[in-house]
This record gives C-alpha cells, structure tokens and sequence, in this order.
C-alpha cells in the first residue's frame, strides 16, 4: 500500500502535467505559496546573476533563465522579458510582473545604476536563500513538536490495543 502510493506518487510528480498542477495547488496554500515564490526568485536571480556575471548580456540571460521558472509563472516572466526587450529597466518590468520582493526590486535598481546586475542578482539570489532557510527553521521547530505527540498517541494506541485482550482474558477468569 505504502509503496505503491510512493511509487504512484513519484511516478506521476514525473509527468509534466501533474507536477504543474501539484506545483499549482502548493502555491494556493498561503505559506507554502510564498516560500515557493520566493524559492523560485532565488532559482531565477542565481541563474541569471551567473549568466550576466560571465558576461551574458541581460537580454539573452534573460531568454535562457526562461526554464527554472516554475509553471506557473512562465507567462508573468515572459511579459518582463518582453518589457525589458522593449526597454524596460529590468527592475521595473520584474516589479511590474511580480517577480520581485520589495527589497529584491530595490537591490535591482542599484544593480543598474551601478552596473553590477550580476553580483546584484546573486546577492538577491543569497537574500531569497537566507529567507528560505529561516522559514524552514521555524517550520521544523512548529513541526517536531506535533510530530512527537502524534507517534506518542499511535504508540499509545498499540500498546492499549496489545494489552486490551490480555485485560480481557484475566477478566473472564475470574
């Protein structure tokens, strides 16, 4: 049963179709769809901080990043790609599209005008990082807690289950 629904399970998070609906559901979830928002800005900004830092044009970065955007939001980064083609600062058309945190937005715009858009987006990209790994930090403090006390019961619920019959055995002889 177990392994079947993981094998299901990985199976279908396999096909293109069913991780996108799954990635969708995620992102409907309030603190699971912001996490993974900004999962996916850390992706994007590394990726195309990289190519820019090694003396891609942002243009073209921008072209070639299209594909660790998430589903979801591959149409809003296709708008900011066009808007910065059309000559749009790349700050303004990603604000404009959503993909951007506020700080995030105010790091790009200092990247343009200093002309350090690659170190700038990987420092977004390490900004997005530190954020996802303090939301996991208290995540599994939240988490572990209920965890105990939910093997605790089922742990109580055998042993209750275990010596019930015995209960009811020396019961009877009596």
């Amino acid at each position: 049963g177990v392994v079947g629904g993981l094998a299901g399970a990985i199976y279908g998070l396999a096909r293109p179709t069913v991780r996108t609906a799954a990635g969708a559901w995620l992102a409907r979830i309030p603190a699971i769809g912001r996490q993974l928002h900004v999962y996916q800005l850390a992706r994007l900004y590394r990726t195309v901080g990289m190519l820019v830092r090694g003396g891609m044009p942002a243009v073209p970065a921008l072209r070639m990043s299209g594909g660790v955007v998430l589903a979801g939001a591959r149409a809003a980064y296709a708008a900011a790609t066009r808007a910065v083609t059309e000559g749009q600062s790349l700050a303004d058309a990603m604000e404009r599209n959503g993909l951007t945190t506020p700080v995030a937005a105010r790091m790009l715009r200092v990247g343009e005008r200093s002309g350090n858009m690659g170190e700038m987006m990987e420092r977004i990209a390490d900004f997005c990082d530190e954020e996802l790994g303090r939301w996991v930090a208290v995540m599994t403090r939240l988490i572990e807690p209920v965890l105990m006390i939910v093997i605790g019961l089922v742990i109580g619920v055998i042993v209750v289950l275990m010596y019930f019959p015995i209960f009811q055995l020396a019961g009877s002889i009596r």
